[in-house]
This record gives C-alpha cells, sequence and structure tokens, in this order.
C-alpha cells in the first residue's frame, strides 16, 4: 500500500484507486441488476447515466457504460457512436475489446455488418501476446460476432468455419479433425473447377 513516510496517511494515488474500485463496484451492482428493471429500461439506463456522470464527460469508461446501457435495453443505433467515441477517446484492454465486439454487433442489427466485420477482422489479427489474459477470453466471443456477421453479409462458409476453428479448441475430442474441417470449408473445391 501507499503512505506517506512521514504521516502514515494514504497518498493521493491510492486515495483514487480505491475511488476507483468503489465506482466500479458501483457500476457492476448496477448491471448485475438489469433485471430488476424489466420494462423500465429509462430507469435502468439513467442509472447507468449517473455513474457514468460521475466521470469526466469524455472519460471512454463512462462513453462504454453508457453506451453498454443502450445497447443492452434495445437501442444498437444510440449505442455504436458511443462505443465509437470511446474507442477514439482511449478505451483500452478488456473494455476496448467488448466495445469492438459489442459496437460489432451493433452494427450488424444496424444493417453494417460488413463495416462489423471488417472491425473484428482487424480484431483478431491483434497479436494475442500484446494482449493481458483477461482481454485474450474474448477470443471467442469475437470470432461468434464475426461469425453473425459474416452470415448478414452472405459469407456461410467463412462463418462456419469460423465457429467450428472456435468450437475446436473446447472440444475434449476431435480438435484436430474439426480445426482441419475448419480450414477446409474455406478452400476451393476441387470437384467444382
Amino acid at each position: 500500500m501507499s503512505h506517506d513516510a512521514k504521516s502514515g496517511a494514504p497518498t493521493p494515488r491510492l486515495c483514487q484507486r480505491v475511488r476507483v474500485n468503489e465506482w466500479q463496484k458501483r457500476v457492476a451492482d448496477a448491471w448485475a441488476s438489469i433485471d430488476d428493471y424489466e420494462g423500465r429500461d429509462d430507469e435502468f439506463r439513467n442509472l447507468i447515466d449517473t455513474l457514468a456522470a460521475e466521470l469526466p464527460d469524455d472519460d471512454p469508461i463512462g462513453l462504454f457504460e453508457r453506451a453498454c446501457a443502450w445497447d443492452s435495453t434495445g437501442h444498437s443505433d444510440r449505442a455504436v457512436p458511443l462505443y465509437q467515441r470511446a474507442i477514439d477517446g482511449g478505451l483500452a484492454g478488456y473494455r476496448r475489446r467488448r466495445a469492438v465486439i459489442q459496437m460489432s454487433s451493433s452494427l450488424r442489427n444496424t444493417g453494417r455488418a460488413e463495416t462489423a466485420v471488417t472491425l473484428l477482422k482487424a480484431e483478431r489479427d491483434i497479436d494475442p501476446s500484446k494482449l493481458d489474459e483477461q482481454t485474450r477470453t474474448l477470443a471467442d466471443a469475437i470470432s461468434a460476432t464475426l461469425a453473425l456477421c459474416l452470415v448478414d453479409t452472405g459469407r456461410e462458409r467463412e462463418a462456419v468455419s469460423i465457429a467450428v476453428a472456435a468450437l475446436a479448441t473446447h472440444l475434449p475430442r476431435y480438435q484436430r479433425s474439426m480445426g482441419n474441417y475448419a480450414r477446409l470449408l474455406l478452400e476451393p473445391d476441387e470437384d467444382s473447377e
């Protein structure tokens, strides 16, 4: 812990971390209560908005939380610009990756699946060794969202390939076979040539 050497009092940096942790806990509690707001979407969004308002106006985390609230209450169109502002404003790590996934899903919901495919493919291309472990856990969510977006763009074989490849890593057996089948879905059919 960081304490002042003379007085023994917590340093401003420690106090700031404690405040951030308390705020994040209140946000997590709000999200845990979303089902209690069934039919009262405006109230839930107001709850998240009130929490986000405790941060500076353009804080990327606040923008992200607001985007999530709009998204989770069926307003993908309102969520997309907030996700974009959060990302452009420097949202980092796990939240940034969540924002890319969620924004891509919202883009798909608003008829912009091709844009979502571009974003998700770029996200998949990030070297996993450059990411923290928590952020890496979202790799399958990227694949699942990408597969859905590909279906909407008429690229069903590629979608199935990505979904099967992601699933193969979790199977207790047949991982190699399923990985090969996923790859073969994208190779040209020799019989049709």
